[in-house]
Order: C-alpha cells, then sequence, then structure tokens
C-alpha cells in the first residue's frame, strides 16, 4: 500500500512538473517539492531508527532554494496539502 501511495505521488508531482505548474511566484513548484519529500514517505508511515539520506537530501535542497519567508510559505502549504492527504502519516514522525 505504500509503495502504491508513493507511485500515485510522483505521478502527481511529474504531472505538476511536466505542465510546469508552478505556486504563484515560489522559487520552487508543488510538483519539484514533491518529488523532493517522496523518498521521506516511509519514514512518515513508519519512523525508523533515522531517516534515509535521500529524504535528508531533498530537505536540504528545498531549504537551500526557498530564500525568502514567501517561499517557505508556499513550500509549507504545498507539503501540507500534500501529507495531510495521505493515510496513515505518523504525525510525531512528521513534527521530528
Amino acid at each position: 500500500m505504500a509503495s502504491s501511495m508513493l507511485v500515485k505521488v510522483t505521478c502527481l508531482s511529474m504531472i505538476c512538473l511536466v505542465l510546469d505548474i508552478p505556486l504563484a511566484n515560489a522559487a520552487l513548484s508543488c510538483g519539484q517539492i514533491q518529488l523532493s519529500v517522496a523518498p521521506c514517505l516511509g519514514y512518515l508511515r513508519n519512523p525508523e531508527p533515522s531517516v534515509s539520506a535521500p529524504c535528508c537530501n531533498g530537505l536540504r535542497s528545498i531549504y537551500g532554494q526557498s530564500k525568502s519567508i514567501a517561499d517557505r510559505q508556499s513550500v509549507c502549504r504545498c507539503v501540507k496539502g500534500t501529507i495531510f492527504g495521505l493515510p496513515g502519516i505518523n504525525l510525531s514522525a512528521l513534527s521530528s
């Protein structure tokens, strides 16, 4: 089930990237953000002792490209809209 949700999120992200659907004036499109956080979905559903390197790298990339407050707010809206719609997300893992 986890892999089917990952496939759905990845497909949605790819559609957004192909259609070039950005958030208004954001440094990153929501599709790019979704692709960056996709490696974190396994951890968010079933926290392991540590977060995977691809997850950390994706989050670092988003952080590095979101310079302004408006950019970071756009990232937050995209992540909230993506993550909170998925079943089985462990909220304490998300907060960590």
